[in-house]
């Protein structure tokens, strides 16, 4: 009898072990694992679907805002999303004389806070439909949501759907997206 109970001891603390998921190891984004104990800019950094977002946090000081305590909410636009811009428009955003301007947009695409996207679909139920967020250049984000679908538009009525959700980092949390949202 000890002996069954012994053997059933060892059975629950091995199976228990092999059950038990591991710690949040981070969510990939463009075959790179972005880790929670990383900060935005770390995590944007690393990912190559980002590389272009990435390239214009460096050339501003926005990329070290987002290496700050936070929380922040970034939608980040792949790279795919900044190549539906006109032609010309990064390498344009990215000349000096138009670091204001591209500090701008930059500055669209964060909100102050950590919005998961369970919080985004909470607010827009709670709000009929819609939810407005201001981003940190202190103009509105509009939100809709079908069933798993997030869609966030800017005051033109350019829009982008979240691809990739709730990617946590260490001072916040990233969302992905399909488009690259502006400023008037």
């Amino acid at each position: 009898m000890k002996k069954l109970a012994g053997l059933g001891l060892i059975l629950v603390c091995i199976s228990g072990s092999a059950l038990t998921p591991p710690k949040d190891q981070g969510t990939e984004v463009g075959g790179v694992m972005m880790l929670p104990k990383k900060t935005i800019t770390e995590n944007a950094m690393a990912s190559p679907v980002l590389h272009t977002l990435s390239q214009n946090l460096s050339s501003t000081d926005v990329d070290a805002s987002l290496t700050d305590k936070g929380p922040f909410t970034v939608f980040a636009p792949t790279d795919d999303a900044f190549s539906k811009l006109p032609a010309g428009t990064n390498a344009y955003l990215l000349r000096d004389a138009n670091e204001a301007e591209l500090k701008r947009v930059l500055n669209y695409m964060v909100v102050p806070g950590k919005i998961t996207s369970s919080k985004l679909k909470k607010m827009v139920k709670k709000g009929k439909g819609t939810a407005t967020l201001i981003s940190v250049e202190g103009e509105p984000i509009t939100v809709k949501a079908a069933g798993d679908v997030i869609t966030l538009s800017d005051s033109k009525g350019d829009s982008a759907v979240i691809l990739t959700a709730d990617v946590k980092q260490k001072n916040g949390v990233l969302h992905v997206v399909d488009g690259v949202l502006t400023p008037n």
